[in-house]
């Protein structure tokens, strides 16, 4: 317990949980079961976070985006993709990191004692690739392409793969409501199933949904060679003596690549580097290295 704390990793917690309390700070909805429909709900937060919840004051950037992406209701599209495009150019998937209650549920569930614990293994470089994959189709195709008479799409991955949305609202509001327990069926069930198997890869395999499933990790990825906040590696004071690729629970190797795609800046390979040859910005006076990905 005593490592974890030397790496900050319970500094970050705590600042996930007040994040997550903050957005999901509606308790009226717990109480009555329903969720929170005021003007808060027009804004999007930067993690992955239900709109569905109860507690829920804002939307998830992921939900907003299908909603609209297959209707004419173009001010609003324009509004989730300026949004999606601010935070990755600013944080990059810093966002991951510290701001997504679903990042810090994995996290938590992950320091459950288990005999194994997996970090890479075969295949798991392709099964990053997954992410991409769902958000093209299940996020942006299929909204668009697939729509009812109206012109509208549904919100394909939530309804048929989100793990985060059966935890933070599925499950809650049926709990809640007596109306929508005599409503569930083969999708309830099968939601259920699929957050079963995350939360127990989650035991074993540090944050596999980030890894592999998640679409708004996928794009803010694609931001963190270009943030604002980014990180920088000082070669002329590493050792290279691989201590911040040890410590990096994503497997990403800073030495090589200081902003790689998978990296959620976490900030562990900071904390472990005795030489502090890694930092949160870079100086003026170094010029930009470029990395191989």
């Amino acid at each position: 317990m005593g490592k974890k704390k030397k790496t900050g990793e319970w500094k970050r917690h705590r600042v996930q949980a007040l994040w997550a309390l903050l957005s999901n700070s509606y308790l009226a909805g717990f109480a009555k079961g329903r969720i929170y429909r005021g003007p808060l709900k027009n804004l999007c937060v930067p993690g992955l976070n239900c709109y569905s919840c109860p507690g829920a004051l804002g939307s998830c950037p992921i939900g907003a985006l299908q909603a609209v992406i297959g209707s004419w209701n173009f001010k609003f599209a324009f509004y989730v993709s300026g949004f999606l495009i601010f935070i990755g150019a600013l944080l990059g998937r810093f966002a991951c990191g510290w701001l997504c209650p679903f990042g810090l549920i994995q996290d938590l569930l992950h320091k459950i004692p288990f005999p194994v614990k997996k970090g890479s293994f075969r295949g798991d470089r392709i099964l990053r690739k997954l992410k991409y994959i769902i958000l093209v189709l299940f996020v942006l195709l299929l909204p668009l392409c697939l729509t009812d008479v109206l012109g509208q799409g549904a919100p394909y991955f939530c309804k048929f793969i989100c793990p985060a949305g059966t935890l933070e609202g599925g499950i809650p509001l049926v709990l809640l409501n007596k109306s929508m327990r005599s409503a569930v069926g083969w999708l309830y069930a099968w939601k259920n199933a699929l957050l079963l198997l995350t939360v127990l890869l989650a035991v074993i395999i540090y944050r596999p949904f980030c890894k592999y499933i998640c679409p708004l990790g996928a794009i803010y990825s694609l931001f963190n060679p270009i943030s604002v906040f980014r990180y920088h590696t000082d070669r002329e004071k590493c050792t290279g003596c691989g201590a911040c690729a040890r410590a990096c629970e994503m497997q990403v190797n800073p030495v090589e690549n200081s902003n790689h795609a998978e990296c959620i800046r976490c900030g562990k390979c900071i904390k472990v580097c005795k030489e502090n040859a890694i930092s949160y910005r870079k100086p003026a006076h170094i010029k930009t290295e470029v990395h191989k990905s």
